[in-house]
């Protein structure tokens, strides 16, 4: 049997460039979470959950609304984090990122993914299928958990925003990956979030 884990990123956050910390879905952002909900709408999904912070939420309201019977429950295990700290393997390219980061919240996030990881990649019970709408660096930490990669290896993997990432969690085997960022049920012009190409 086969547990399916489906990770959505929020949609597009309304001034988002500004270095807003939080706030509503943008007008594309909206698209985006009616997009991925016609995507997944022939999925029988058993529960669904969301970070408490208002652009998922918002995303996950939108995309339930189109799933008759589905309720999305906040949780604080997918909330906005950073889960690792540096560390003697991390590429020097990457150590500015932690220069504004407290020692605080590094723990806090390891805390958090630890126990997000027991919650839902433990080895299934039955056949399932949950929707987690989430954030980038969440989403990059369970990738990263499945091929058993370096802590430092969830730096570099991004997900656009409503970006599609399957897990199926096995009964007697590891986890695998399904498909990462799918971003098929979405055009071109609604595709953000991803860094931007850099030129050589």
């Amino acid at each position: 049997m086969s547990h399916f884990l489906y990770l959505v990123r929020h949609g597009e956050q309304q001034d988002a460039e500004h270095g807003m910390p939080d706030g509503p879905l943008s007008a594309r952002g909206k698209r985006q979470a009616r997009a991925i909900a016609q995507r997944l709408s022939g999925v029988p999904f058993d529960a669904a959950w969301h970070s408490p912070l208002q652009r998922a939420q918002e995303t996950a309201k939108i995309m339930t609304k189109t799933m008759p019977g589905l309720e999305a429950k906040p949780s604080a295990l997918l909330m906005d984090c950073i889960p690792s700290g540096p560390d003697p393997e991390l590429p020097h390219a990457f150590e500015p990122f932690f220069g504004a980061v407290t020692a605080e919240e590094i723990e806090a996030g390891q805390a958090q993914m630890a126990d997000a990881v027991s919650e839902w990649l433990a080895p299934a019970r039955g056949e399932r299928h949950e929707l987690l709408i989430t954030h980038n660096f969440v989403i990059a930490w369970f990738v990263r958990e499945v091929f058993g990669a370096p802590a430092w290896r969830w730096m570099g993997l991004n997900q656009a925003n409503c970006g599609l990432t399957i897990i199926r969690v096995r009964t007697a085997k590891p986890p695998v990956l399904v498909t990462h960022n799918d971003l098929g049920h979405l055009p071109v012009e609604l595709r953000s979030g991803l860094p931007e190409a850099q030129p050589y």
